[in-house]
């Protein structure tokens, strides 16, 4: 795959590589080469005039990266023992973390695996520049979008009342917005398959219910959990939506509703651009402790904002957030007097918290 940023091009693939070289390629200073193995390649790229390229996180036979490095291409190395391209220019598509069956054999589960390990120094230089590499690309997806944020309770199954609830608000956010979650499961999945819905008509969106409630949960089975959501949108068109989920918790899988999907190692460095991304608002679902760390984590964002930096933040369910779990008494305090009064809101239905951040 090629991404073209200007004079830059992003070169992802071997493919891409020989086609290129074999078309005639003969300088190649505006080459990123992304994560490939060019042991067979060094003689080819060597041909070339190379001064300004780059190569990001390749592999070389040996000698042939010094002999780039002294020709004039910039020549970053592999970092740790992650699977993972420390160097990406983009977000993920679900296609990439599920390039494989069994769910097992994915890069998802396989970075998870690595994230899990006890890091060593090289690791955990791989993780933030990977992680790094993924803010850059997020900021540059949001820019000109407007994004509205959807937090909930990641337990929420396919088939329950809540589940449809959210979806419904994700349907009705998506018309004029991006819908960000947290790109897991519950009511992330949820909000990302209604923004995703967007455009489409009551019944595709019952359709797509009726798809995905014989499989509740990724549990006892991912590989179900995903065969099931990839037939629920076949037939849709795309449609901007964005996940932003940690491999810290990758145990649960990412959704593939949203078609982009900025995954961290670092849940901290997650939690803080999740809640920053979301410029048009935040509509807290029902949850439990998650659910109530992203309100106040967002309502202290908020505490010390001037008044056009305030973005909204609606309570949905007057009972869960009154008596179940009481957030909202403390969030109506801590807003008094501020520039944020205004901006906190306790409804009863998706259909009001839509109506609060709906786009002018």
């Amino acid at each position: 795959m090629r991404h073209t940023h200007g004079r830059v091009v992003h070169v992802e693939s071997l493919a891409e590589v020989e086609r290129r070289l074999a078309a005639g390629a003969s300088r190649i200073g505006s080459w990123r080469v992304h994560h490939l193995d060019l042991t067979e390649h060094g003689a080819r790229l060597l041909s070339c005039r190379v001064a300004g390229a780059a190569f990001l996180g390749c592999t070389f036979a040996p000698g042939d990266d010094d002999a780039l490095a002294a020709a004039g291409a910039l020549v970053l190395p592999v970092v740790g023992s992650t699977p993972l391209d420390v160097y990406r220019p983009r977000l993920y598509s679900p296609d990439e973390l599920y390039d494989r069956t069994p769910y097992l054999r994915t890069l998802d589960a396989r970075a998870y695996a690595w994230a899990q390990r006890v890091p060593g120094r090289d690791d955990t230089l791989a993780a933030a520049l990977h992680d790094h590499a993924v803010g850059e690309a997020l900021d540059s997806w949001v820019s000109g979008r407007r994004v509205v944020g959807v937090m909930g309770g990641h337990a929420m199954q396919r088939g329950d009342a809540g589940y449809a609830d959210a979806v419904r608000l994700g349907w009705l956010l998506g018309r004029d917005a991006v819908v960000a979650t947290g790109g897991g499961p519950g009511a992330m999945e949820a909000a990302n398959l209604g923004g995703r819905l967007a455009g489409q008509d009551d019944a595709a969106v019952r359709a797509a219910l009726d798809v995905l409630a014989p499989v509740p949960s990724f549990r006892p089975s991912i590989d179900d959990w995903v065969r099931t959501a990839r037939e629920a949108v076949a037939d849709l068109p795309a449609r901007d939506g964005l996940g932003v989920p940690t491999w810290h918790y990758g145990h649960e899988p990412p959704n593939l509703f949203a078609t982009a999907i900025a995954k961290y190692v670092d849940n901290a460095t997650r939690e803080a651009v999740l809640l920053e991304v979301c410029t048009a608002g935040i509509v807290f679902l029902p949850g439990a402790a998650g659910t109530v760390q992203e309100v106040f984590q967002d309502a202290c964002e908020n505490y010390y904002a001037d008044e056009s930096s305030v973005a909204p933040m609606v309570l949905v369910d007057r009972a869960h957030w009154t008596d179940t779990l009481p957030a909202w008494p403390l969030l109506r305090s801590l807003a008094r007097g501020r520039a944020m009064e205004q901006h906190v809101h306790l409804v009863d239905t998706v259909e009001e918290a839509a109506a609060i951040v709906a786009g002018p």
